[in-house]
């Protein structure tokens, strides 16, 4: 056993591996699984956030799936939480934690804290409201996409409630909510976790061919019932598309398409490109992680060298 208490995190772009993976660690070590995951949390999301079957989940313990409503938002502060509270459960019943996810924003937050955001200025909320009703809310994402680009790769073009409030903090810091989001966070406001993280990514040596499978995986998920799965939210009529479940990669695109804003075909189109985009922003992440240790996800040795850090950065099993 450890003699003291570990946290692994496997990290990834999209569509590079980290599911089988984790099973595979889990199969060599007594894990249980954490997702870190802002689409998987809800439930009824199933074939577009590639969710453990039940089998699997059987097989291997899951944590942090299916624990909220599509109609809720979910938070990297809430994730914190439930993470700490699972990461807990987990050590306490003598197991390992291994967190695996391509949500980079709530595995930095779980290990750094979360950056201070300033509070709401009124005067300034204000003038961006009246902004918005005399020229309307494309007027005010396109000044977002000036000052902010990165933002609207995360911000859906009608969200007005996160478009103000980007808006609201690049014009009292002069810094975009893009950089308060990456910015290191002042020591004294970072977590104190009673465990050690192992950081471990795996990157793909070929970009193109994991272009490929990502357009692979979407298409496999498009035969697997995506749109059917979408539907039957759409159907619901209680949530809309600036939710952020629905705002997830995929089912914003068939979201569209059900509201016939776009055909099939730039559905498929959208959302192939829209989860290349994806793994691009959790790359850059990645190549920003500081003590990460990183594995080409084609190395034929892959889990014997992951399985050989883990005991050597753990002490233990």
């Amino acid at each position: 056993m450890c003699s003291r208490t570990i946290a692994i995190c496997l990290m990834g772009p999209t569509a590079s591996g980290k599911t089988q993976l984790a099973l595979d660690i889990a199969a060599k070590l007594p894990c249980e699984i954490i997702s870190v995951d802002s689409a998987i949390v809800y439930r009824g999301m199933d074939v577009g956030t590639a969710k453990p079957s039940a089998a699997i989940r059987q097989q291997v313990p899951h944590h942090l799936i299916d624990i909220c409503d599509p109609s809720e938002h979910y938070s990297a502060a809430r994730f914190c939480q439930d993470a700490f509270a699972a990461i807990h459960k987990v050590t306490a019943a003598g197991k390992i934690p291994l967190l695996v996810g391509g949500t980079m924003l709530y595995f930095r937050a779980l290990q750094q804290g979360l950056s201070p955001l300033p509070s709401s200025d009124p005067l300034i909320r204000q003038r961006l409201q009246q902004r918005m009703q005399t020229q309307g809310l494309n007027v005010l994402y396109q000044q977002l996409q000036r000052v902010d680009p990165d933002a609207t790769q995360r911000i859906h073009a009608h969200d007005k409630q996160r478009i103000l409030r980007a808006l609201e903090v690049y014009e009292i810091t002069g810094k975009s909510m893009s950089d308060w989001l990456t910015a290191p966070v002042d020591p004294q406001l970072q977590h104190q976790p009673a465990c050690q993280f192992i950081n471990l990514a795996i990157i793909p040596n070929d970009r193109a061919q994991l272009h490929q499978q990502i357009a692979n995986r979407f298409m496999q998920m498009i035969e697997q019932g995506f749109v059917a799965e979408v539907q039957t939210l759409f159907d619901r009529k209680d949530l809309h598309a600036d939710l952020p479940a629905i705002r997830s990669v995929g089912y914003r695109q068939i979201w569209q398409y059900l509201m016939a804003e776009i055909n099939y075909q730039d559905m498929i189109e959208r959302g192939i490109i829209a989860t290349r985009q994806l793994a691009k922003r959790q790359l850059t992440w990645l190549r920003s992680w500081q003590k990460l240790q990183t594995f080409a996800n084609d190395d034929p040795h892959l889990l014997s060298l992951i399985i050989d850090v883990i005991k050597q950065k753990g002490r233990c099993y």
